[in-house]
C-alpha cells in the first residue's frame, strides 16, 4: 500500500530546523509523515519511503556528524535534501530515498577536498581550475573504473543545476561548458561491455546441479527434520512445566530416568549417544578422547530449561556425565541424534549428509533457501530485487481446457526504470521454478509469521534481532552456500565440488551475474542444458514470452547484446583454432578459412600490434556478425545462400530446424559436433530396422546415413 503524497510548501532558508527531509515521497504502509527525519537532525533515515525489499537499511541513512566540519555538514544537509525533493526540468529527477547514503558518499570527496584547497567548505571560492584540480586527482586512482570516476565528478555539475535552492548560492559557473562527467573521465558506456562477470561453466554447473538436489532430494528430509525438532521442543516444554512442581531431587531424577530410557532404547537399535553433526565452539568433530557429546539434546530429552536454569544443564551434573560416558563406552556415537532418515544422494547412492542436529537443521535450512534463490534468480532471468520481491501465492498457473498446464507465470514487484514503488509485474517461467516456489513458501512460512511479514526470503532465525528480510545478506548466503558444499557434502568427492577460483582467482559469487549469464547461454548456447536436465532453448521461450509480455524489463535486449558478445568471443576462438592447426568440416569451411588467412596476412604485416585482441575483434567483427552456433553445424550466415530460407517466411535468421549442415554453403562443422552426428547415425541405424518402411524411405534413410558416417570418417582421419 502506498500513501498518498502530501504536499508542503516551498521551505523558507531562514526557518529550516523542522523541514521534513521527504516532502512528497510515498510511503509504505504504516508510516506517519509527521515522524519523518527532520531537517536538523543529525541521523537522516529514509527507509519509510524504500519499497525494495533488497535495499540495505544503511543504504537509506546517512550521519551527518560523521563529517569533520560543521560546514561541510551544513552544506551537505542542504544538497541532498534539494536533491531529495526538488526536480529539476530537463536535468535530474529528485534523488530515490534509497540512494542517499550513494549520494552522499560521491559528493564528500569533493567537499574534503575543497576544504583542503580553500580551507572551508566554500563554493564561492571554488573556480575551473580547482575543478581541474579535482578531477584529475580522481583519475590518477588506479582502483576505480572510468564509471565510478564519472559518478564522482557528477556532484559538481549538480552544485550547478540547484544553485537557486542551496542557502550559499551553490556553484555559479558551468563546470566543463558543454561537457558531461563521463566526458571529462573519457568514459562511454556505449563502448563498455557489461562488466558483470558471468558465473564459467565449471563453477555453474555443479552450482546449479546441488541447487537441484537440494529443492527436489534434500528439501523433504530437511522439513521432516524441522517438523521432529518442533515436536522435541513441545515435549520439552511439556515436561518442564510438569516438573516445575516436583521437589528438585525428585525432579532431578526423573530427567536421568529420561536420560536412561532413551538412551538405552537408542541402545537396542544399535545407535550411540548423540554427538553435533559439524564441530562447535571449537570442539574437534573426530576426537577419540573429547568427542563432541550434544548435550542440547540430551537436554530437551530430559525435559530441563537452560535458559531458565542454567545450574541444570546435564553438562553440570557428574552422574549424568558419567551415565553418557558409560553408554558412549558400550554403544558408540552417532552423529546428529535425530531419528529423522537422511536420503541418498542420486549421484553417488548414499546418505547426502550425516544425521541431524538441532544446528544442522537451522544450517540446512538457509542451505535450501539460498538453492531456492538460486534457481528462481536464474531459471527466471528476474533481478535480484525482483526475486526478492517474490511473495507467498506469487505463482499463477495457466491450464489448457482439458487440464494440462499451459504456462507457469509468477506474479512479484518491477522496480528498475519504474516509480519508487514499483509496479506489478508477470513473468513467464518453467516448471523447476513452480517446484522452488512451492518448497519456498512451505520453508518461509513460520518465519514470516513470527516477523509479521509476507515474503518468500524471510530471516529464517526468528530469533534473530535486526532486520527481517533477507536483502543483501543474500550474497553472503550464496556463498556459504557453495562453502557448505564443498566442506560438507562433497568433500571426499572432488568432481562434485563447486569451484572457489576461476583463472587464478577467486570467484565471489553475486546476484547480478545470474541475470547475465542466463541472457548469454540463451543467446550463444541455446542447445545447451542446464545442470543436465533442461535446454535453454526451453527457457528462453519462457523468458521472451514473458520479458516480450507483460514485463518490459530489458531482458531481450540484453539478450540480444550477450549475442554480439559471444559472437565475437566465439570467433575468436575460431580464429586461435585456425592459428593452432584445427581444421573444420562443412561446405563453408573454405570461405572461412580463406577469411582467416587474409586476416592472418594482415596481422603479419603489424607485429607488433598481433597481441593485440581488439584490434582483432574489430577485424573479424563483420564475420562474426554472421556467426550462429548450432547443433550439427555452426552457421555463417549468408541468407543469398542459406538452403533453410528456401522454405521459411522469416528471411532474417537462420533457420536451425531446417539446416542441411552437409549441402548449405554456411554450414561449417567441428570436432565438438561430433557427439550429434553419431548420436543422428544411431537414430538412422535404429529406423532402418524398421520393417514397415516404404523402399523409397529406406532408400533415403540410407543415403542419409551415408552423408553422416562421411563427416564422422572426416574428422575421424584427422
Amino acid at each position: 500500500m502506498i500513501e498518498v503524497q502530501t504536499s508542503y510548501p516551498e521551505p523558507d532558508f531562514e526557518n529550516r530546523s523542522y523541514w521534513p527531509v521527504l516532502t512528497h515521497a510515498p510511503l509504505r504502509a504504516g508510516y506517519d509523515r509527521r515522524a519523518l527525519s527532520r531537517y536538523d537532525d543529525e541521523h537522516w533515515d529514509l527507509s519509510p519511503a524504500v519499497f525494495r525489499e533488497n535495499a540495505r537499511r544503511c543504504h537509506c541513512t546517512v550521519r551527518f556528524d560523521t563529517l569533520p566540519d560543521p560546514a561541510m555538514a551544513a552544506a551537505m544537509r542542504a544538497y541532498l535534501h534539494a536533491r531529495l525533493n526538488i526536480r529539476i526540468p530537463g536535468w535530474a529527477p529528485p534523488l530515490p530515498p534509497a540512494s542517499i547514503r550513494q549520494a552522499f558518499n560521491h559528493l564528500r570527496p569533493f567537499f574534503e577536498f575543497v576544504h583542503d584547497e580553500v580551507g572551508a567548505v566554500d563554493l564561492a571560492g571554488v573556480d575551473q581550475a580547482l575543478l581541474d584540480r579535482y578531477a584529475k586527482s580522481v583519475m590518477t586512482s588506479k582502483a576505480r573504473q572510468p564509471a565510478v570516476n564519472a559518478l564522482l565528478l557528477k556532484p559538481i555539475w549538480h552544485l550547478h543545476h540547484y544553485r537557486m535552492h542551496l542557502p550559499g548560492g551553490g556553484l555559479q559557473f558551468e563546470p566543463w561548458p558543454g561537457q558531461s562527467s563521463a566526458s571529462v573521465v573519457g568514459y562511454s558506456s556505449k563502448s563498455q561491455e557489461n562488466r558483470t562477470a558471468r558465473i564459467p561453466e565449471p563453477i555453474l554447473m555443479p552450482l546449479l546441479n546441488w541447487a537441484f538436489k537440494y529443492v527436489q532430494v534434500f528439501a523433504g528430509d530437511i522439513f521432516a527434520a524441522r517438523a521432529e525438532l518442533s515436536a522435541i521442543a513441545d515435549r520439552a516444554e511439556r515436561l518442564v512445566k510438569t516438573d516445575r512442581d516436583r521437589p528438585r531431587k525428585d525432579a532431578l531424577a526423573l530427567r536421568y530416568a529420561r536420560i536412561e530410557r532413551w538412551l538405552a532404547a537408542r541402545a537396542r537399535e544399535g545407535r550411540g549417544v548423540p554427538i553435533w553433526a559439524q564441530p562447535t565452539n571449537g570442539a574437534t568433530r573426530d576426537s577419540a578422547d573429547s568427542p563432541p557429546i550434544n548435550w542440547h539434546l540430551l537436554n530437551l530429552v530430559a525435559g530441563v530449561d537452560v535458559r531458565m536454569s542454567p545450574g541444570s544443564h546435564l553438562r553440570m551434573r557428574k552422574s549424568a556425565r558419567q551415565m553418557v560416558e558409560r553408554h558412549m563406552a558400550e554403544h558408540g556415537v552417532e552423529r546428529g541424534g535425530f531419528d529423522t532418515p537422511v536420503s541418498c544422494d542420486p549421484d553417488t547412492e548414499r546418505p547426502w549428509r550425516s544425521g541431524f542436529d538441532h544446528l544442522a537443521v537451522k544450517r540446512e535450512e538457509r542451505m535450501l533457501q539460498a538453492a531456492g534463490y538460486i534457481l528462481c534468480a536464474y531459471l527466471t532471468g528476474m533481478r535480484d530485487c525482483e526475486v526478492q520481491a517474490m511473495r507467498p501465492g506469487c505463482l499463477d498457473i495457466k491450464r489448457s481446457e482439458d487440464g494440462l498446464i499451459e504456462r507457469y507465470r509468477v506474479r512479484s514487484t518491477a522496480y528498475k526504470w519504474k516509480r519508487a514503488a514499483g509496479v506489478p509485474a508477470d513473468w513467464i517461467t518453467i516448471e523447476p521454478v513452480a517446484e522452488v516456489i512451492g518448497v519456498l513458501e512451505r520453508l518461509s512460512k513460520d518465519a514470516c509469521v513470527a516477523h509479521g511479514i509476507d515474503t518468500l526470503w524471510p530471516v529464517l532465525d526468528v530469533k534473530a534481532a535486526g532486520k527481517t528480510h533477507l536483502s543483501t545478506e543474500i550474497v553472503r548466503s550464496l556463498n556459504a552456500f557453495r562453502d557448505h558444499i564443498n566442506a560438507e557434502l562433497a568433500s571426499n568427492d572432488p568432481v562434485e565440488s563447486i569451484p572457489t577460483t576461476h583463472m587464478d582467482k577467486a570467484f565471489k559469487i553475486t546476484t547480478r551475474q545470474f541475470r547475465r549469464t542466463l541472457a548469454w547461454h540463451i543467446a550463444n548456447r541455446p542447445f545447451g542444458t542446464i545442470a543436465g536436465m533442461i535446454q535453454y532453448k526451453h527457457a528462453s521461450v519462457a523468458a521472451f514470452e514473458g520479458y516480450a509480455g507483460s514485463s518490459p524489463s530489458g531482458f531481450m535486449r540484453q539478450v540480444d547484446q550477450e549475442h554480439r558478445y559471444g559472437q565475437l568471443d566465439d570467433i575468436l576462438e575460431y580464429f586461435d583454432a585456425h592459428r593452432v592447426g584445427d581444421t573444420f568440416g562443412g561446405p563453408a569451411a573454405a570461405r572461412l578459412t580463406v577469411s582467416f588467412e587474409e586476416t592472418v596476412n594482415e596481422l603479419d604485416s603489424l607485429p607488433a600490434r598481433i597481441a593485440d585482441r581488439g584490434r582483432l575483434r574489430t577485424m573479424l567483427g563483420d564475420l562474426a556478425r554472421t556467426f550462429h552456433i548450432g547443433v550439427l553445424a555452426d552457421c555463417f550466415f549468408d541468407p543469398t545462400m542459406a538452403l533453410c530460407l528456401k522454405a521459411a517466411t522469416d528471411q532474417s535468421k537462420p533457420q536451425t530446424a531446417l539446416c542441411q549442415p552437409t549441402k548449405c554453403p554456411n554450414a561449417c562443422i567441428r570436432a565438438r559436433h561430433l557427439p550429434a552426428w553419431k548420436r543422428a547415425e544411431a537414430d538412422a541405424k535404429l529406423l532402418l530396422k524398421e520393417k514397415r518402411l516404404s523402399g523409397a524411405q529406406r532408400s533415403a534413410l540410407k543415403a542419409e546415413r551415408e552423408r553422416i558416417r562421411d563427416v564422422i570418417r572426416e574428422f575421424s582421419e584427422q
